[in-house]
């Protein structure tokens, strides 16, 4: 049987090819069109975070829009107090990001199952509760996190109608690709390898040598740092964090795209962060044919992503595959 799997250089070169097209693209679309793809990007890393976490080390988080939190105040934060470059913000955010979950992954190698959720969900629920207590996190009104125009070589490049969301734009599509790309390789080395066998058999994979407590600690704290660093471009498309921008319905959100995306298909966190862009603009058309109420326009988003959530979970548990794919797949 051939490998379906692309060479690492192949797949930087698609990558790659895949950035210039969307760069390209972003000059002939609108400003709204340029905010909702930056937030697709946005989405599809918080997607595969949970992808790689769920789908490939076997274990479950409802907490992780508390994760992306963290990484959006420690950027924020880094970026106001102590003046660092938006760069080595965007670092910070996810190195702290990066440290939580590992913080929190020593305690979840312990836990599996519910117990495991159950434990990322209380995370989410006092994680706001926590951020208000504290001064320095900006209690209630958060921290702005603006790092103002463009800089003048890309306003240059591009022209003179090249807007901060089109620069926020480039900077999502750029940092979500290639982490997308960095992610893939990942799955694919002896790393991925190891947490398939241990989500599909701890006993074997234990037995075969490898340590799947290790394993489930280190997908933790990678899936953590996907996470912020999804929180991080959030905040920045937001212009500020607070409390209530990282609510418990962000954690079931990335979990709804990525089962919508399939939990073992990183490709489909595309599909996920499409999806989870749209049910907000499709609620608001409805909405608006509904006579614009106000009980309407608040819940019918929720309703919509939780029909959508139970209809894949019936009949397409596996999430939106091609089915000629996985006809291929048994025919090799």
């Amino acid at each position: 049987m051939r490998s379906r799997h692309l060479s690492p250089r192949t797949r930087a070169l698609l990558f790659l090819v895949i950035g210039a097209v969307l760069l390209t693209v972003s000059g002939f679309i609108g400003e709204l069109r340029t905010y909702q793809g930056a937030q697709v990007a946005v989405y599809m890393i918080a997607i595969a975070s949970i992808i790689l976490l769920t789908g490939y080390s076997g274990q479950i988080s409802l907490g992780h829009g508390a994760v992306m939190a963290v990484g959006g105040y420690g950027a924020a934060l880094s970026f106001n107090l102590w003046h660092f470059p938006f760069a080595i913000a965007l670092l910070f955010g996810v190195l702290v990001g990066a440290f939580g979950g590992f913080v929190l992954g020593v305690a979840a190698a312990r836990l599996s199952g519910p117990y495991l959720a159950g434990t990322t969900l209380a995370l989410a629920v006092g994680l706001p509760t926590i951020a208000d207590q504290f001064h320095v996190l900006g209690g209630e009104q958060g921290l702005n996190f603006d790092i103002g125009d463009p800089p003048r070589w890309v306003v240059r490049l591009e022209g003179g109608d090249f807007t901060q969301y089109k620069w926020f734009f480039w900077i999502s599509i750029v940092v979500a690709l290639v982490a997308l790309w960095g992610i893939t390789n990942l799955l694919h080395s002896s790393y991925g390898r190891n947490w398939r066998a241990g989500r599909n058999n701890a006993v074997a994979a234990g037995l075969a040598g490898i340590n799947v407590a290790r394993g489930k600690v280190l997908a933790f704290t990678v899936s953590s740092a996907l996470a912020s660093l999804a929180g991080a471009l959030f905040a920045l498309l937001l212009g500020l964090v607070t409390p209530t921008a990282f609510p418990l319905s962000l954690s079931f959100a990335i979990v709804t795209g990525a089962v919508l995306a399939g939990v073992g298909n990183l490709a489909g966190s595309i599909v996920g962060g499409v999806v989870l862009v749209a049910i907000p603009e499709l609620s608001g058309s409805l909405t608006t044919h509904l006579g614009n109420s106000q009980k309407v326009s608040a819940n019918l988003p929720g309703l919509v992503m939780s029909s959508s959530l139970i209809l894949v979970v019936l009949f397409m548990p596996n999430g939106l595959r091609i089915r000629k794919f996985k006809k291929q797949v048994k025919t090799q």
